[in-house]
């Protein structure tokens, strides 16, 4: 190819064998992953067709890695730790623990040192993300208290990587060698780095990152604030691998902490993190590059071993775990099968093992083997969970019966939740009528100064725009009981098939102007519609016919005339200008 393409040529083969392979796996009703990792192994250098250029697809998955990081960081939010931290934090802890040493005993049956073996055992130890938000999505999970377990046990194991990544290359760089007294000082002086790198960007980020946010956000443009968070990323990313010598990784991490507890952080995951998902595709589209069939071919013994630790050794020590931290069977099977997999951190940690000369190539081999193994089964495990928990139940009956119903009432307390889309008057009203009876509502909208004054007033507000799948799912519309759209001059049927598209059951009671808007609002899934155009004419027609002195019987006469002719004879409603679905 022509030296000058390369990197064109690079990314365009590159996804569109994803694309192409992902749409495949997709339909086949597997994560889109296993596309991607295929789609790389395609256009590597150990496959006859068309071969990406190597080294410039391990620069853009660097740029995958940075925004996977940041995303990380930008979604973390202690208080869905605290939750559930009676059981994530020990279970995490546990279940990373023996899932490392069982990869270690691997990695030393395969001939290698403790130190690659180690390595080798955390890599593992560690689940997707990406798979296991989307597993128990897929099975209407996600919002249940297994979901949210499962979501904090993700918290810690993210944690854990984040710290793994500072500590690594001190315990296995240039100082390994030098004896304990010089790890002892390496990681004393990573640990000082580190320090040094979360003031700044904590004393100096918050005071500078939010501010550059808001002053692009006021311009109203969303291609600058867009464009705002790459450069926080990546800025943030770069300039703490060139000042203080910690990875880039780290760094965007740290950044997008900063973001995530500022105001933006709801719009940036929504507006600005799309480009991660190309990159990250691009990033999957690597890992898969580095699998050589030859070699896999001598070392299947090590890919098996992989394999049963990941598919069996994890899920069985977090079942273990749950059980004994006294959870029902059923949130313990949902927990340790959703962890059944390994992806993008086990190949971050597998990359920087590489790159400090620890981990031998089989390992990479195995991982690859391994993440599409685990990711192509993992849907399927994850389906059998209710019957593993019956076939199990009769042994811990009793106890599961008073541990589930404990549960389900944690969840009442959070019933009624109501959130509401827009804040001009009409949102303003209906805020006060549901807090004075007594229903918590979140408010979605996309004013940054009514969103912050709305927090002083202990309101839940969410700064972004609602036809973006997260900022609902960021207002909790998951469980929620209702949604009200009220969002003046805006088209509110992609927020409602959205809202849907998260619970189903939500009820929506939405706003219009104009009675043409009535039939797109019912087909996206509103259950009533209130009518701006409707209003005015009954109003208007009532406030006529009393001043001519008609009589109630010809009022209600008028009324289902004036109701026939807006919207036919077989038109539903409690009142006229309410439209049910």
């Amino acid at each position: 190819m022509p030296h000058e393409l390369d990197l064109i040529l690079t990314i365009t083969g590159g996804l569109t064998g994803a694309l192409a392979l992902g749409f495949v796996t997709q339909r086949l009703r597997l994560s889109p992953i296993v596309g991607y990792l295929l789609a790389g192994i395609l256009v590597g250098p150990f496959t006859p067709g068309f071969v990406a250029d190597k080294r410039l697809a391990d620069q853009l998955a660097e740029i995958g890695v940075i925004l996977l990081m940041f995303g990380v960081g930008l979604q973390f939010h202690v208080r869905e730790l605290l939750a559930v931290r009676k059981v994530a934090v020990p279970g995490a802890l546990i279940q990373i623990a023996v899932a490392t040493a069982l990869g270690a005993l691997v990695g030393r049956a395969a001939g290698w040192t403790w130190g690659a073996a180690v390595v080798f055992g955390v890599a593992i130890s560690v689940a997707s993300t990406v798979v296991l938000t989307r597993v128990l999505s897929d099975n209407d999970v996600l919002h249940t208290p297994a979901g949210h377990l499962a979501i904090g046990w993700l918290v810690l194991e993210d944690v854990f990587t984040v710290l793994v990544l500072v500590l690594l290359p001190a315990v296995m760089g240039e100082a390994a060698g030098a004896g304990a007294a010089g790890v002892a000082v390496s990681v004393g002086i990573a640990v000082l780095k580190l320090s040094g790198l979360v003031a700044f960007i904590f004393i100096v980020g918050q005071r500078v990152i939010p501010g550059l946010l808001g002053y692009v956000a006021k311009t109203g443009s969303r291609e600058l604030f867009t464009l705002t968070v790459l450069v926080v990323a990546l800025g943030v990313a770069v300039g703490s691998a060139m000042l203080f010598g910690s990875s880039m990784a780290l760094g965007a991490f740290l950044g997008g902490l900063v973001v995530g507890q500022s105001d933006f952080s709801s719009r940036a995951a929504s507006e600005a993190l799309p480009m991660r998902d190309a990159f990250a595709v691009l990033f999957f589209v690597s890992v898969g590059m580095h699998l050589d069939p030859a070699q896999l071919a001598v070392g299947w013994q090590l890919a098996a071993g992989t394999l049963a630790v990941v598919l069996f050794g994890k899920p069985l020590a977090a079942l273990v775990v749950t059980t004994l931290l006294r959870r029902p069977l059923q949130t313990g099977f949902a927990v340790a099968l959703s962890l059944a997999q390994i992806g993008e951190f086990s190949f971050i940690l597998a990359a920087l093992g590489k790159k400090l000369g620890v981990l031998p190539v089989e390992a990479e081999q195995a991982l690859v083997v391994a993440a599409i193994v685990s990711i192509t089964l993992n849907p399927m495990l994850f389906g059998f969970r209710d019957r593993l928990a019956r076939w199990t139940s009769a042994l811990f009956q009793q106890r599961d019966a008073a541990l589930a119903e404990a549960e389900a009432a944690s969840l009442d307390e959070h019933a009624h939740r109501t959130v509401v889309v827009g804040y001009g008057p009409v949102g303003k009203t209906l805020t006060r009528l549901l807090r004075e009876n007594g229903i918590a509502p979140t408010v979605v909208e996309l004013n940054l100064d009514t969103v912050k004054q709305l927090q002083d007033q202990g309101i839940r507000a969410i700064y972004g725009d609602a036809t973006q799948r997260e900022i609902l799912e960021r207002a909790g519309v998951g469980t929620a009981d209702s949604l009200l759209f009220t969002a003046a001059g805006a088209p509110g049927d992609g927020v409602i098939e959205q809202a849907k598209g998260v619970n189903p059951r939500l009820f929506v009671l939405a706003r219009a102007f104009y009675l043409r808007e009535v039939t797109a609002l019912k087909k996206a899934g509103a259950d009533v519609v209130v009518t701006g155009e409707a209003e005015v004419a009954f109003s208007m027609t009532e406030r006529l016919l009393v001043r001519l002195g008609a009589t109630s019987e010809q009022l209600e006469r008028e009324r289902d005339r004036v109701r026939s002719e807006l919207f036919g004879s077989g038109s539903p409603g409690p009142r006229p200008a309410v439209h049910d679905a």
